[in-house]
């Protein structure tokens, strides 16, 4: 399989990746194969399975190890519920790694969101991330053209702490698919350090996510000696007031580009409630806004407005 084209030095409209962020979780349950295959068929290029274990150490695609906010796990398992602390925060709910992989399989998927639509619920189950890829691997197929898979470890310090590290599964699961290699339609995406230990493990593209300050140049490079690129929260690019308005755009494309690394914002979505009033209701004029800033990929709920938008 050929490996989606990527830029580097500021994407062409074509080359610029459209990362299907949980599927098309604007328009189904976020993670699910209703959602991903929604995703391919409206344009994506990529899919995002976020991957959290389980009790008997599968990786599955749920946002967060707390699946009580999008599965039916509390009308099935009442009595599963239980306060953890995670990255130094007490969290209350059900938890992945508290079940095994067929109390999963016993799960339906929920909308997350309250204003968005709730029609699918119950309908779709929660896949496992051998499944993410297999599923990714034969859309490729159906639509003739690669459909790449996105993964990140969600709480890995988190699940390294209780025995259930997700880096060598994940690495294990490319591995049986025939994905673990440079040319692979793969990234593995972290907010944490623990890229720097798959680095040597695989020579799949690593992605380090950033949020709420911009890294600086020194940053930029020392990232640059472990990873691929940069995935920095939408709003370390175009900032944005207190009313949601927008700022000037910054330099951090152009310094990422310039330390050898690609850029992929997150996370678009066309909706009322997320879209910034500059762009007075046009929700196409994000996704140029950003192509024309250079970036080389975009995670969104929507797909389909990326695709009319970009391509």
């Amino acid at each position: 399989m050929l490996l989606p084209a990527v830029g580097g030095s500021g994407a062409s409209p074509l080359d610029l990746l459209i990362i299907g962020h949980r599927g098309a979780s604007g328009h189904r349950p976020e993670h699910t194969f209703a959602s991903y295959q929604l995703a391919a068929e409206m344009g994506a290029d990529f899919i995002e399975p976020d991957l959290v274990a389980t009790k008997d150490g599968v990786l599955i695609a749920r946002h967060e190890n707390e699946i009580g906010g999008t599965t039916d796990v509390a009308m099935k398992f009442p009595d599963r519920r239980r306060t953890k602390t995670m990255d130094g925060a007490e969290v209350t709910g059900w938890f992945s790694e508290d079940f095994t992989l067929a109390e999963i399989r016993t799960l339906r998927a929920k909308e997350r969101l309250p204003f968005r639509s709730h029609a699918y619920d119950g309908q779709f189950e929660v896949p496992t991330f051998d499944e993410v890829i297999e599923l990714a691997q034969k859309l490729g197929k159906q639509l003739g053209r690669p459909i790449g898979v996105y993964p990140e470890t969600k709480h890995p310090a988190y699940f390294r702490s209780i025995g259930l590290p997700l880096e060598d599964r994940l690495l294990a699961s490319l591995t049986r698919h025939g994905w673990n290699s440079k040319a692979s339609p793969v990234f593995i995406q972290s907010f944490e350090e623990n890229l720097r230990q798959i680095r040597p493990k695989t020579s799949v593209r690593l992605i380090r996510l950033l949020e709420g300050k911009a890294p600086t140049d020194a940053e930029l490079r020392e990232i640059r000696s472990y990873a691929d690129g940069i995935g920095p929260n939408s709003r370390l690019v175009i900032p944005a007031n207190p009313d949601r308005t927008l700022r000037e755009p910054t330099d951090l494309v152009a310094r990422a580009h310039a330390a050898g690394l690609l850029v992929h914002i997150w996370t678009l979505r066309a909706e009322p409630v997320f879209l910034s009033p500059s762009y007075k209701g046009d929700f196409t004029a994000e996704f140029k806004q950003f192509r024309d800033l250079g970036v080389d990929g975009i995670f969104t709920d929507f797909p389909d407005v990326a695709a009319r938008a970009l391509r």
